[in-house]
């Protein structure tokens, strides 16, 4: 029998994540001096603290925990769980700066097709998930077999013939 589609919202891209926070304080200097978030104006009628930053494209929200000392402890650095990614130009030097930082990660690594993607994960003040990778070397291929997103190198390769 076969599955009919339905259709799916008409959606155009993300527009940001919430993150709720022990110390939005504490996370918005995270967010703005390790990842580079500015932070933007929100709205004056909202009755909770909290703060929106925006970069890449992309808005983050930090809301700031009614019982923060509820809040779970930071886990393992786990690659399998929850997080958000971004993609980087260099990740010898986000590492160094991890470092600098005296920021724990884990180093991971994909290999698809003998093409690879190295990833750094970490976490921010409250034990939400970072990776930082280089995931633009692996092409967006729908099941079906067709690009959906070429990756640089392919864009680059087609651009010079």
């Amino acid at each position: 029998m076969m599955e009919t589609r339905r259709e799916a919202l008409p959606l155009s891209s993300l527009n940001h994540i919430s993150i709720v926070c022990r110390s939005v304080e504490k996370s918005l200097d995270f967010y703005q001096n390790v990842l580079g978030f500015l932070p933007i104006r929100r709205p004056g009628s909202f009755n909770f603290n909290g703060a929106w930053l925006f970069n890449y494209g992309i808005g983050i929200h930090l809301l700031q925990s009614e019982e923060p000392e509820n809040m779970p402890k930071k886990k393992k650095i786990n690659p399998k769980d929850n997080h958000i990614s971004f993609q980087c130009e260099s990740l010898a030097l986000v590492e160094k700066k991890l470092k600098e930082l005296g920021i724990s990660y884990v180093e991971s690594r994909v290999e698809e097709g003998g093409i690879y993607v190295d990833q750094l994960f970490f976490h921010d003040p409250d034990g939400f998930m970072i990776e930082i990778c280089n995931c633009e070397n692996l092409p967006v291929i729908s099941l079906s077999g067709e690009p959906i997103m070429a990756c640089k190198r392919i864009g680059l390769i087609s651009q010079q013939q």
